[in-house]
This record gives structure tokens, C-alpha cells and sequence, in this order.
């Protein structure tokens, strides 16, 4: 299935018209295209343009053959014949003769008087042709005169220009909408390799927090010393490594995006059209891997968390409280998918506490949800809170909010990660701020204007 004709070949094919019926004062022109392009074969023609416009019987469906037809249904014009299905087969075609006329084609059929008016003119029909590729027909005539051989020669040129430009045309489309599906892969893998890199990110901190306390705890002249030194230092080397695929990443999608824009013939939400279209549906990436959903231990899946958050809070100097009861019924989660959303929940909660604050990790409140049983995990903390317009957006992939104009690194991403965890786990996430009392354990901190602080609750279907 081709694609549309373009807004410039239009005009290229409307310049062409003109100059048949001011310079060879042609009375009718139609310009057919096939659905697609074929060599020696059956194309259904669809006509595009037509002066004057009375010319043929427009219908509501452009895709049916507008000419009229025979009682067979075919109309037979000079070298061509269009097939029993409103096709195009090709015919040899006499070669004009200087003083040969082109006689009148007799009307078989019944129809209105502008069908009859089509076949009394004398019509030439010109196939759309380039390398022995059809892409359409050109017909026109006119009636107070013949077409001498000369005449016949400057309709031929014209329609093979038509042929290159509808050729052109398809081969600049194509080029568009390829362009516009690499894009979209490339931004896939993009949104891919993010998902990875933060995920590393997490664990990469806590290492390097880990080879600093081990730092701290060992004697200058402790041999070991070396070791968490090497840790310390290859940790920062990675973070600088992962930046610099970062940067690699952004430049190579900013060139393709600068190659689309130069190359295209159309404005962007256009191509994008057109690719939706008339080039199929693509390959959807997975952002995350599938897994699975089994029945799971909310105290084993953050045992590991609150190890490693209470040292980087200590690092930090905060405080990391948590309150987690011995008796919570399994719920229906993937233990690593569910560690993963809580990490980037703490993650977030050490990241913007400032010092001298607290991390609160409360789980146990259970509510109803059509007749299914829900078990809540709450990740609070004591920070500065988060605008309510920002609320709205919090999830969006990359979106930072006024943490975007702080010094504080971040890719926007751990949010949005967890959410669609959560969703392929049929669970769900809320964020409160000011922190709610209700997910705070006994003796917190109550919220002030200075320190409002987040409360973000995760709902899981207990067994």
C-alpha cells in the first residue's frame, strides 16, 4: 500500500495540468495513481487530480475507478486496458502518426452526460511510467481539434515527469517514516538502557557508601585498609563511566533527530502520521523484563533494604526508622520487581532529606478493594515535600519537578520504574504531601512548613 500523494506533488502534478490546458489547450486532464507500485502487473488506479473538476463523477469512496464503464466494466482506451476489477493492464500502444488523427471512442454503456462527455472528446491516456515501473495514468483531450504527433510527444514528457515525481515522491515518504521507526527504536532502547543504568545506580551507592564506612572503621595501619580504598575508588569510577554513556546515549539520539529534520519533506507530526499509517505497527521494546507473580515475604524483600539504608542514612546523617511486623501475610508480588520499587522509594527519601532528618519504612495497614485484601508499605521522610504541581507529573519518565533546578543528581526515572512494576504486579502506589500521619511509626516527626515531607504508600494483593 503506497503512501498519499505529498502536498508538493500535488503542486508539481497541478503545474503539469496547467501546462496542458494553457500551452496545449487541453479541455480534460486526470491524473490516476495505482494503490501500488507494479511491473507488468494488475494496480487499482485512484484518481488525484482532474480539471476541470466536473470532469469525472467524484464519489464518496476515492479508491473505486471513476472513469466510466463499459458493460462489461472496463473502459478501453488507446494502450491500456483497464481489467474486469478496475485494474491497469498494460497493452502495446500505437505510435502517433504526424497527420493521424485519434478517433472518437464510442460510449457502450448508459450513464450521465458528463460520463459521455469523457469518451467524446479526443482523449489521450498516458501511463504514469518509469523503468518499467506503473505508477499511474495521465488521460486528457480536448474536442475542437486532434492531437498531432508533436503534441502527443510534449504529453508523453509530461507524464514521465509526473512518473519521477510520484516515484520521488514514495522514495522521500519512505525515507521519512524509516527515519521516524529508527527513531523510535533507537528511543526505546534509550528508555531501556536508563531503566539499566538507574537500577545500577542503586546499588552502586550503597557499595561505594559501604567501602566508606569500612574506610572509616579500619586503623591506617590495618592491611585491609587498601581494599576499601580500591572499593571507594573503582565505585567512583563507575559513576563517572555510567555518566558518560549518558552523555553518548543523548548525542547519538540528538543526531538522528538533526538527520530526520534535514532530510524530511513534511513537518514532523506529519511523518509521524504517515509511519502510523501506512508503514505498520512496529516492534514495542519491553522497557523491563517479565517476571513472574508468586506469593512473598514483605519482611525478607526489605530485610536487605534496611540494612543498607540505615548505613547510608548513617553516612549521611540521618536516621532510618522502621517498623515492620513479624506477622504480615505473603503477598502476591515478584520478590526482585518489589525490591527494586522499594529501593528507588528509599533511594528517593535519602537522596532529598537533608541532614539531621529522618526516613520512616512503615508496613501493615491492609484495606478492601473489591473483595481483594491489600497490604501497604510506606516510605516516608522529612524533606522539603513536593509541590502539588508537580504531583500530577511525578510519574512521567524523566520529569523532576523543582528538583530539576537543585544541585541534587537525579534522572527522573525511579518513579516512574516503580509504577510500572507496581502495574505488572497489579499493585499500585500513592503519594501524600505533607507526609500522612497514618504511615508513620510511633514517635516520628511530626510535619512543620519547613519540613513537610513526602509519604509514598505501595498497595499489595495479599495471598
Amino acid at each position: 500500500m503506497l503512501m498519499p500523494a505529498s502536498s508538493e506533488f500535488m503542486a508539481l502534478c497541478q503545474a503539469q495540468v496547467a501546462l496542458l490546458t494553457q500551452a496545449l489547450k487541453a479541455s480534460l486532464c486526470v491524473v490516476y495513481l495505482t494503490e501500488e507500485i507494479v511491473e507488468q502487473a494488475e494496480a487499482k488506479l485512484v484518481p488525484i487530480l482532474a480539471y476541470p473538476e466536473t470532469a469525472v463523477m467524484w464519489e464518496t469512496n476515492p479508491t473505486v475507478d471513476l472513469l466510466p464503464n463499459r458493460q462489461d466494466g472496463t473502459l478501453a482506451l488507446p494502450g491500456l486496458e483497464l481489467g474486469e476489477t478496475g485494474t491497469l493492464q498494460r497493452q502495446e500502444r500505437e505510435k502517433p502518426s504526424k497527420n493521424k488523427t485519434y478517433p472518437k471512442r464510442r460510449w457502450q454503456g448508459r450513464g450521465n452526460e458528463q460520463e459521455k462527455s469523457l469518451v467524446r472528446q479526443q482523449q489521450l491516456v498516458m501511463p504514469l511510467m518509469h523503468e518499467g515501473v506503473v505508477v499511474g495514468l495521465l488521460v486528457t483531450g480536448r474536442e475542437d481539434k486532434p492531437w498531432n504527433e508533436r503534441e502527443v510527444s510534449q504529453i508523453e514528457r509530461i507524464a514521465h515527469t509526473i512518473a519521477i515525481a510520484r516515484i520521488l515522491d514514495q522514495r522521500a515518504q519512505w525515507l521519512n517514516t524509516t527515519l521516524h521507526k529508527q527513531k523510535q527504536f533507537y528511543q526505546q532502547q534509550r528508555d531501556i538502557l536508563d531503566n539499566l543504568l538507574h537500577q545500577l545506580r542503586n546499588p552502586l551507592t550503597a557499595l561505594r557508601t559501604f567501602g566508606k564506612l569500612l574506610l572509616r572503621r579500619l586503623l591506617p595501619s590495618d592491611n585491609n585498609r587498601e581494599i576499601a580504598s580500591s572499593i571507594v575508588r573503582e565505585s567512583d569510577r563507575l559513576q563517572e563511566l555510567l555518566q558518560q554513556m549518558d552523555q553518548a546515549i543523548d548525542a547519538e539520539i540528538e543526531d538522528l533527530a538533526t538527520t530526520q529534520s534535514c532530510l524530511s519533506l513534511h513537518s514532523p507530526a506529519s511523518v509521524a502520521n504517515e509511519w502510523d499509517d501506512y508503514a505498520g505497527e512496529s516492534q514495542t521494546l519491553p522497557l523491563l523484563p517479565a517476571f513472574t507473580v508468586e506469593a512473598c515475604s514483605v519482611a525478607e524483600v526489605l530485610e536487605p533494604l534496611l540494612l543498607s539504608s540505615k548505613m547510608i542514612a548513617a553516612e549521611r546523617l540521618l536516621k532510618c526508622i522502621a517498623e515492620i511486623p513479624q506477622d504480615l501475610p505473603p503477598v502476591l508480588a515478584n520478590p526482585k520487581a518489589l525490591r527494586e520499587v522499594l529501593s528507588n522509594l528509599i533511594d528517593n527519601a535519602l537522596k532529598y532529606t537533608p541532614a539531621g532528618g529522618e526516613i520512616y519504612i512503615k508496613a501493615g495497614d491492609r484495606r478492601q478493594i473489591a473483595e481483594r485484601e491489600q497490604l501497604a508499605i510506606a516510605v516516608s521522610d522529612t524533606g522539603p515535600g513536593i509541590p502539588q504541581q508537580d504531583l500530577q507529573h511525578l510519574f512521567q519518565r524523566h520529569y523532576r519537578g523543582v528538583q530539576a533546578n537543585t544541585n541534587i543528581p537525579g534522572s527522573g526515572l525511579g518513579l516512574a520504574i516503580a509504577r510500572e512494576l507496581l502495574t505488572q504486579m497489579q499493585a499500585e502506589i500513592q503519594v501524600f504531601s505533607p507526609r500522612q500521619q497514618r504511615w508513620l511509626p510511633a514517635g516520628a516527626l511530626q510535619p512543620t512548613s519547613e519540613a513537610p515531607g513526602t509519604s509514598f504508600v505501595v498497595w499489595l494483593l495479599v495471598e
